[in-house]
């Protein structure tokens, strides 16, 4: 089996043919050492990837990478986590996962915060999961209700979509579920699914249908559909984006309320975590009084994907959103709330890692990779020690002082990527000898496990 076929396996839809690719490719490779960038927001197939990437896919591109630290994050759903936990134990590899989603913010009702053009919504996250959810235990069934929610959005949206289109209608099971392994697929899954339909009509056909609804000229059709990506932003936007064909506006029903996602990632003893797009809304305007707000609901920490609050073409935009990416990190780390940073790459064309070494995020990048150790330190912290960084004990051991509490949960992402063996030794010993022992490495500042 050749390497190029090994890389190509770790996408496969079966678990078992990836983490057999992954044995094989880590035999045949000389991994390159560990170095200071992280990419703590990447998106598998299990919602959308750009590249159709697997958990597993995630954490070898990371490793080969050389990041010192990754994360996993899907929408909607927690089916990576110990996929992406156990390849970065195998890789040597600092591993956290993460879950993101859409949520009602009721303070906010009226106004635009992250969701452009979607006044209430927000984006929000919960970071650092431990370990999967019991089976049907009542955090599981919350899980479950998220992804239901997400099937009847999908749903609805198919419908309307063949009711205005219905020479490309759909079968939401037979065409849209298969492309996700979890059969929870995403808006991106639904316009890669009418792309595919519309080339099965045949180009004269197809160039004509796109026409209409796109209102391009053949010539430019044509040039689209040689670039799937553009092609599929351009579908994308045109049918269910804000003023599109298929488009409608959101209602709290379709979502979970902010304290209630908030309160089930506590349940889960995970983080809960604000997202922010770019400081241009009227929500995010003043990024003190949100996150207090969101504080007060028990959100602890923040993410930003700074490749677009920087890398913009015109120099005017840029350099006024690296203002609002200044006044937005310096407010979260007066709040001692943990940054979390990537890239997503569930779009193509974006970078696989943030340069933090480059001129702009080299302000940050201090904060940003203790963002990302801290939730390494809660991922091990709450797994193997039952000590999670939400917790209220958790809180008192450190006098409700979250800067100590910090530099603590930073220490133990910090220790060197945790191993099989480090793994199977601290879940033998059970949470109370565990805690104990990962408090001895970070005194010692590396794995001291008998």
């Amino acid at each position: 089996m050749t390497h190029y076929d090994c890389i190509e396996r770790l996408n496969a839809f079966d678990p078992a043919v990836r983490s057999e690719a992954l044995d094989e490719i880590i035999a045949q490779t000389e991994l390159p050492p560990t170095g200071s960038h992280v990419n703590m927001h990447l998106h598998s197939f299990f919602s959308f990837n750009a590249a159709d990437a697997s958990p597993t896919r995630l954490a070898w591109d990371a490793r080969r990478h050389g990041l010192y630290a990754a994360g996993l994050c899907d929408f909607d759903v927690l089916d990576g986590l110990e996929e992406f936990l156990n390849a970065g134990r195998r890789l040597g590899l600092r591993s956290a996962v993460s879950l993101e989603t859409r949520a009602y913010f009721e303070e906010y009702a009226g106004t635009e915060i992250n969701s452009p053009g979607e006044p209430g919504i927000t984006y929000i996250m919960g970071a650092g999961f431990g370990k999967a959810l019991a089976a049907n235990s009542p955090v599981d069934r919350t899980l479950q209700t998220l992804r239901d929610r997400a099937s009847r959005r999908n749903l609805d949206l198919v419908e309307r979509i063949n009711q205005r289109i219905p020479a490309l209608s759909l079968d939401y099971n037979n065409d849209v579920a298969p492309l996700s392994p979890g059969d929870c697929p995403t808006e991106r899954h639904i316009i890669r699914a009418y792309c595919r339909k519309a080339a099965a009509m045949g180009s004269t056909a197809a160039n004509r249908l796109w026409g209409e609804i796109l209102q391009n000229s053949t010539t430019e059709i044509q040039a689209l559909q040689k670039n799937q990506p553009a092609m599929e932003d351009a579908v994308r936007s045109k049918l269910i984006k804000r003023g599109g064909l298929a488009y409608e506006t959101p209602t709290p029903a379709m979502f979970p309320t902010v304290d209630e996602f908030a309160q089930w990632v506590l349940e889960c003893r995970a983080v809960p975590m604000a997202t922010w797009l770019d400081g241009e809304s009227e929500g995010e305007r003043d990024p003190a009084i949100m996150l207090e707000c969101l504080r007060e609901k028990g959100v602890a920490a923040v993410n930003i994907v700074p490749d677009r609050n920087w890398n913009i073409a015109d120099k005017t935009e840029s350099r006024r959103k690296i203002g609002h990416l200044h006044k937005f990190v310096a407010t979260a780390e007066t709040m001692n709330m943990p940054i979390y940073i990537g890239t997503e790459m569930n779009k193509d064309g974006q970078p696989f890692y943030d340069d933090l070494h480059g001129p702009v995020l080299k302000d940050f990048a201090d904060g940003f990779l203790t963002g990302a150790r801290i939730m390494i330190g809660q991922s091990i912290l709450s797994r193997y020690a039952d000590y999670a960084y939400c917790d209220p004990h958790v809180a008192a051991d450190f006098n409700n002082d979250r800067s100590q509490q910090n530099t603590f949960f930073a220490a133990v992402g910090a220790l060197p990527p945790l191993t099989a063996a480090h793994s199977a030794h601290l879940t033998a010993a059970g949470p109370v000898n565990a805690l104990d022992r990962i408090q001895t490495s970070v005194r010692q500042k590396t794995w001291s496990l008998p």
